[in-house]
């Protein structure tokens, strides 16, 4: 079996034509690229991973997200922003109360994956 930190380089003046018409063709634009990577930043911080959990059970308000995880509603407030302007949450209003959930169901899934390699 090939010991995969061991990557042998080719010859540089051999240019497989194929392959990279190829990458080239499947290569998502610069945009695309920025916003992926914007994504997977805001996946950087354990703060939103654990508000995100959080929000995996259940639809909650700041002060239950301040409370469960021993921090300030400001903090929370400030990283609940984050997660909303890259679109992984989602509010409505009741009242006076703000209440929070995933966008959607990738989200959970993003991080399920994450885990499972993590664990691996």
């Amino acid at each position: 079996m090939e010991d995969r930190y061991n990557v042998e380089c080719c010859d540089a003046s051999c240019i497989h034509d194929d392959i990279i018409q190829k990458v080239q063709q499947d290569l998502p634009d610069e945009d695309t690229l920025y916003d992926l990577t914007e994504l997977f930043r805001i996946f950087g911080d354990s703060t939103r991973i654990r508000i995100l959990y959080v929000l995996f059970e259940a639809e909650v308000c700041v002060c239950d997200i301040a409370e469960l995880l021993g921090m300030t509603q400001s903090a929370i407030s400030h990283q609940l922003r984050a997660l909303k302007n890259a679109r992984l949450v989602k509010s409505r209003r009741e009242g006076k109360t703000v209440f929070y959930s995933l966008a959607d169901d990738h989200v959970k899934t993003i991080i399920d994956q994450g885990l499972e390699h993590v664990s691996e």
